[in-house]
């Protein structure tokens, strides 16, 4: 993987969004970043992955942090892809010409788009956890998440 690693510093960034135009250093500013790239708007697997997000982003609130989500999508697609999940409570981001997904190791193989990864990054822009292959079906991986925001293991 050429993106960074846990311990490393997350390359920062600025992409137009659903919520208007989002500088990873602000949101840092606020707490820890969940960051969610996915490959397409509208499609089922993405969908799925967004929706799982959705799902648990009180919890990911409580635990002070936030999250965005990356693809090569128009801002225009993103706001109808939001609409057909019924309104997503974090922004969708354009990164058209693929920068951030290069400078993080997540362009796929056709070179047009982002595979699915997922970066926790510490309030201290520091990279806490990194899934490069991120699969929306793996409950392990998902929970990983959760535990590099510091969400203890029940039982």
């Amino acid at each position: 993987m050429d993106g960074p690693q846990a311990g490393q510093p997350a390359p920062d960034f600025t992409l137009p969004g659903t919520h208007g135009e989002v500088r990873l250093r602000d949101l840092l500013a606020r707490g820890p970043v969940v960051l969610v790239f996915y490959q397409e708007d509208s499609t089922p697997l993405c969908r799925t992955q967004l929706s799982n997000f959705k799902g648990d982003f009180d919890l990911i609130r409580e635990l002070d942090a936030q999250v965005v989500a990356v693809s090569a999508d128009p801002v225009e697609s993103h706001q109808r892809f939001d609409q057909e999940l019924g309104g997503l409570p974090f922004p969708l981001l354009s990164d058209a010409d693929l920068s951030v997904a290069r400078q993080y190791g997540v362009v796929d193989d056709t070179g047009k788009r982002t595979r699915r990864a997922v970066f926790v990054i510490g309030q201290d822009g520091t990279v806490r956890h990194a899934v490069p292959y991120y699969n929306p079906s793996n409950l392990q991986q998902f929970q990983e998440i959760f535990a590099a925001l510091g969400l203890a293991e029940a039982g």
